[in-house]
């Protein structure tokens, strides 16, 4: 994620919350609690769990950790404290968010998004085409440093166009998301890639070159990965192209100059814009773009029978704030073409709140700070080290729900043990990246799995599995980690 992407400014300078230290038991008993409920909720309500269910279980582990606060003298306040700074630092996302569905639904009516449908289907052969949204997606993260505005943005238009192409959903979204976080990870405008280094004590260039060598294998065998399966999947939509295309071209007034919006957005977020702005620019541009290229479809979202001040002006508000559909002579399309507007990422928001309350309470009492020290307390190799700060990170993106707390806390409570044993400060801001920053994305309730799960429309149950390079990048570290692969070594005050 970029800068200003969630909040704006890193959280190196975070406290760790420190009170009558809990035993392990009070420390993981929410947690256990919470497991348990959202296990049962999603067996009773399946994909529908995320509707709102979800979000009061969360609730309920909040009110769990907050009783094992109170018997250990931990105040209200206190933890009412860290709730509002947990709810703080998400102010930009959930921005953001609201921004996404502003931009997605003027993207819809000016005929951007069904462009880049229209001119995917003809350039994008399905053979390659999971391998080559993997490699977009790298691109433009590693220019932009944001996994969420590559999703938000070129992310949208191709699940549209695997879905037209009746590639899996899952699929799709699997392979932009590994190309958007491989890109997040090596770019240097990324905040987690900044921030990694800062909780270890290291230097940005340093561990972004130090990073390279778990990360290029990951990505190397991601894309092998999609490549075999764009060999062995059945595209049935192919056969249906051109009359996909002609329903398409009906419907809209297709033509490359709506992709002067997108390439805007791109060059401001480069320019290194604040995504927030860059996102409201887009979504003005898209609107503009649909009153001189699509009036008629702005008219008839407006409620009007002529073009008009009154029906343009209801018909982009509408296509901003509530959902939209536009109704094509192809039911497939019918479902494709409809957006839910700032409306549609209320969910998302909802979800996103409930979570942070949840994170806020566990680290006000203290237990995220004992359940990372009963972790390194289980430390006796350096094998082991690596290992437990990758359990700690991953732990921590399920039950503090924050990619952010999932490399601080790890980050400050291992940088002294990674010192003590002589291993250089890279090891550790590695590991914080290739397990933390990349596996957030794979929680349902994590801000990363909430946020991307409501912008490509594809649930994180649905994505998990194929989002290869996310699940891939812990298991290749702690590879790298078992058989002493590039573990730097401290030399006095450097490292060789």
């Amino acid at each position: 994620m970029s800068e200003n992407t969630k909040e704006p400014k890193y959280r190196e300078d975070e406290q760790i919350i420190e009170n009558k230290e809990l035993n392990i038991w009070e420390a993981l008993l929410p947690v256990f609690v919470l497991v348990a409920m959202l296990a049962y909720n999603v067996y009773v309500f399946g994909d529908d769990a995320l509707s709102g269910s979800n979000q009061f279980i969360l609730l309920l582990g909040g009110a769990v950790a907050a009783i094992v606060g109170f018997f250990n003298k931990v105040s209200y306040k206190q933890m009412l404290a860290e709730v509002a700074e947990n709810v703080r630092s998400t102010t930009g996302a959930l921005l953001i968010l609201l921004m996404v569905g502003a931009l997605s639904g003027t993207w819809l009516v000016s005929g951007i998004i069904p462009a880049m449908i229209y001119y995917g289907l003809q350039i994008l052969n399905p053979t390659i085409f999971l391998a080559a949204c993997v490699i977009i997606c790298a691109i433009i993260s590693i220019a932009t440093g944001s996994s969420w505005t590559t999703s938000a943005t070129v992310g949208i238009a191709l699940v549209g166009i695997g879905e037209a192409l009746g590639i899996s959903l899952g699929m799709t979204a699997g392979a932009v998301l590994s190309g958007a976080y491989f890109g997040d990870k090596l770019s240097p405008l990324s905040d987690t890639t900044n921030l990694a280094p800062a909780m270890a004590g290291g230097e940005l260039f340093s561990h972004i070159k130090y990073m390279t060598w778990t990360t290029i294998p990951t990505i190397s065998v991601t894309l092998l990965v999609f490549i075999i399966l764009g060999f062995t999947i059945d595209t049935s939509g192919v056969a249906d192209t051109d009359t996909i295309l002609a329903t398409i071209d009906n419907t809209f007034n297709i033509n490359g100059w709506l992709f002067l919006v997108p390439l805007a957005v791109i060059f401001m977020i480069v320019k290194k814009a604040p995504p927030l702005l860059a996102l409201l620019i887009g979504t003005l541009l898209g609107a503009i773009f649909a009153v001189i290229f699509q009036p008629e479809i702005i008219t008839t979202i407006g409620g009007g029978s002529s073009l008009n001040f009154e029906s343009t002006y209801k018909g982009i508000l509408n296509a901003i704030t509530v959902d939209t559909a536009i109704a094509t002579s192809d039911p497939a399309l019918n479902d494709l073409f409809s957006s839910g507007g700032m409306s549609g990422m209320l969910g998302t928001i909802w979800l996103i709140v409930c979570a942070m309350v949840f994170g806020g309470i566990m680290d006000g009492i203290g237990a995220l700070e004992r359940i990372t020290k009963s972790l390194l307390n289980m430390v006796t190799s350096d094998t082991g080290l690596f290992a437990s700060t990758g359990l700690s990170c991953i732990v921590l993106n399920g039950t503090a729900s924050d990619q952010y707390l999932a490399l601080v806390v790890p980050g400050k409570m291992f940088a002294k043990a990674y010192e003590e044993r002589g291993l250089a400060p890279e090891n550790l801001s590695r590991t914080l990246e290739d397990t933390g920053t990349v596996t957030s994305v794979l929680v349902p309730w994590n801000t990363c799995g909430a946020y991307h799960s409501g912008v490509l429309g594809v649930g994180v149950g649905e994505y998990a599995f194929y989002a290869i390079f996310n699940w891939l990048s812990p298991i290749m570290t702690m590879i790298f980690a078992a058989f002493k692969i590039k573990i730097k070594k401290l030399v006095g005050p450097s490292v060789v």
